[in-house]
């Protein structure tokens, strides 16, 4: 292990993350490792050195990571095999004199190294809804993910549910895992585009905002059913198009009242504050989260959550929010509820986005860094 005065040389493998494909997963490592940069500015030793391995598009696109080495793949990491490849030759010579590498797909090359991992595992999902993927991926997943956790050094994952999970999944010693939350910028919205949103999209009516990729296990269906039961409110759904983008489009053409549900699509960073502060409740009906960032991003803004009970999002929201069951009365009665408590609710949140800042995120992956070097 190096000494105090001898850095610590660690590699971080970003190849995997396609830019704006993964999901919640590219902005949880972003998010993490801004604030490991925070963390390595506050505390001198034992001094980390951090490169970091990506494809062109994610280094073109997310300016945090501008202050780390970087080492731009001149190849197509978007296409798995290309990544896989380059995962076992160029990454894998790169990284031989390293005291760690830090996998973050949750999945570690076949070919074992002698150099120390840390690996995230974002979530299970392929485990518990294994209908939401595709046959190839759920196989290779099923071969690549249980192998992986029982050989990387140390684990990352996002909550203690995830923790759990997998350590009684995949059988791997609990204490080896290391949770590191997401860690949440302080979010701000122009006031002016705020009440511009409020005017357009609600009207005067209560405004619902749910942002999520329109994949079959985050609940727009559900969420879309339930609006039913709120003739009095609009639902706004923002975010990308995912496997289950036809069905949504369908149920809101089918409702009884398909006005009442705008579907935006992918919007900016800034579009996007300015719509979740615009809203009277933030709606989270998803049937499985590895941690659920959206619930602290809204709370940051001042904006009620109203999310599934569910493991991760229990956790993370804590008493701060009203958890609901996945059926849509459930969600319709729970979103009343969220309007009729929102100052008790806001109270609680400012109080629990403390817990989930960058430097908070940042400084236990420090922690699990030095940890693997200290256990290898």
């Amino acid at each position: 292990m190096p000494n105090e005065k001898t850095p610590i040389v660690a590699h971080v493998n970003l190849l995997w993350c396609a830019h704006q494909r993964v999901g919640g997963s590219e902005e949880y490592l972003i998010r993490q490792l801004a604030g490991l940069q925070q963390a390595l500015s506050e505390n001198d030793e034992p001094e980390i050195s951090c490169t970091l391995h990506l494809g062109r598009r994610l280094a073109a696109e997310r300016h945090e990571l501008d202050s780390f080495t970087q080492v731009v793949s001149r190849c197509d990491v978007d296409r798995q095999a290309t990544r896989v490849a380059i995962e076992h030759t160029a990454l894998a010579r790169a990284t031989r004199a390293a005291d760690l590498v830090h996998h973050g797909g949750g999945t570690l090359p076949i070919v074992r190294s002698s150099t120390p991992t840390v690996l995230t595992i974002h979530d299970l999902q392929y485990l518990r809804f294994p209908q939401y993927f595709s046959s190839s991926r759920r196989r290779y997943l099923q071969a690549m993910m249980p192998r992986s956790a029982r050989v990387a050094t140390t684990i990352t994952t996002p909550t203690a549910h995830v923790a759990d999970d997998v350590a009684r999944s995949f059988s791997v010693d609990r204490e080896k895992i290391v949770v590191v939350p997401h860690g949440v910028p302080t979010l701000t919205a122009d006031p002016a585009e705020v009440q511009h949103q409020r005017e357009v999209l609600g009207n005067g009516q209560p405004l619902v905002v749910y942002p999520a990729i329109t994949h079959p296990h985050k609940g727009h269906l559900r969420l879309i059913a339930a609006m039913q039961r709120l003739r009095d409110a609009k639902l706004v759904l923002i975010g990308g198009v995912g496997s289950a983008e036809d069905d949504v489009l369908n149920a809101i053409a089918a409702s009884p009242h398909p006005e009442q549900v705008i579907r935006m699509g992918r919007v900016s960073d800034e579009m996007r504050n300015a719509l979740i502060a615009a809203a009277d409740v933030v709606a989270i009906p998803s049937e499985e989260e590895g941690f659920g960032a959206p619930v602290i991003e809204a709370m940051t803004l001042g904006t009620p959550v109203v999310c599934s009970d569910i493991g991760a999002l229990r956790e993370v929201a804590g008493n701060a929010a009203i958890l609901v069951g996945h059926e849509p009365e459930n969600i319709a009665d729970g979103i009343s509820h969220a309007l009729e408590s929102r100052d008790t609710l806001l109270s609680a949140a400012s109080a629990r986005v403390r817990d989930f800042t960058l430097e908070a995120s940042g400084s236990a992956l420090r922690s699990a860094y030095i940890r693997t070097v200290e256990t290898a």
